[in-house]
C-alpha cells in the first residue's frame, strides 16, 4: 500500500524577497508553531509540525526566523500572503508624502515680488508641503548678509500662521536657506 504525501508549493512570484519558505523549506529542526487561529500549539521537531500542518490541510509558514526557536505558523500560504499584502497596502494609503517645494528670493525683492512669493509659500503649505526659501548672493552682496536674513525674516513672519521654521536660516556658499513645515491643524 503507497501513501502520497500532498503537499502545496508556493507560487512563482516576480517579488522574491517578499516569500517566506513553506513546508519543506524550512530547514530548522525544531520549530515553534502557531495554528490557524493565531494560537499557540507548542514547540515541535521540523516532522511534527509538518504533520500538523499536514493533518490540519494548510501549508507550514515560516513567519520569524530570527526567533528562538523559529516561528511557523500552519495557514493557507495564499490567505496568509492575501492578508500580508492588503495590511501592506492599507499602510501605504495612510503614509503621507510630504514634498519640498522651493521659493527663490534676492537680497534686492522688492515688497511685491515677496508678497507673490509668500502666497505661493502659503499654497504649498496649504497642501502640507515644506517650503524652502532660498536667498541667493551675487556679487558683493556676499559682503551684506544682513540684507539676507532681513528678507528671511520678513517671509519667515509673512508665513506665522501658516507654518513654521524648522531651524534658523544657514548660509551655503552663496545661499542662505530656511525650510518652514506647515502647521498641523488642531483636531477637535
Amino acid at each position: 500500500m503507497h501513501f502520497f504525501v500532498f503537499r502545496r508549493y508556493k507560487a512563482i512570484s516576480t517579488k522574491d524577497e517578499k516569500n517566506l519558505p513553506i513546508n519543506e523549506e524550512i530547514k530548522y529542526p525544531e520549530v515553534r508553531v502557531l495554528g490557524p487561529a493565531n494560537e499557540q500549539v507548542g514547540i515541535m521537531k521540523i516532522a511534527d509540525a509538518l504533520n500538523y500542518a499536514d493533518n490540519a490541510g494548510v501549508d507550514l509558514v515560516l513567519i520569524a526566523p530570527n526567533a528562538t526557536p523559529p516561528v511557523c505558523r500552519a495557514i493557507d500560504y495564499g490567505k496568509f500572503c492575501f492578508e500580508r499584502d492588503k495590511r501592506e497596502k492599507e499602510a501605504k494609503k495612510k503614509q503621507v508624502i510630504v514634498k519640498v517645494k522651493e521659493v527663490q528670493l534676492s537680497c534686492r525683492i522688492e515688497q511685491h515680488d515677496l508678497d507673490t512669493r509668500v502666497n505661493q509659500a502659503k499654497k504649498f503649505l496649504g497642501e502640507g508641503n515644506k517650503v524652502k526659501a532660498v536667498v541667493r548672493f551675487r556679487g558683493r552682496e556676499m559682503s551684506h548678509m544682513e540684507l539676507g536674513r532681513d528678507v528671511i525674516a520678513k517671509f519667515e513672519e509673512a508665513l506665522k500662521g501658516f507654518g513654521v521654521a524648522e531651524k534658523k536660516p544657514v548660509l551655503d556658499g552663496r545661499f542662505m536657506s530656511i525650510v518652514i513645515a506647515p502647521v498641523k491643524p488642531e483636531k477637535k
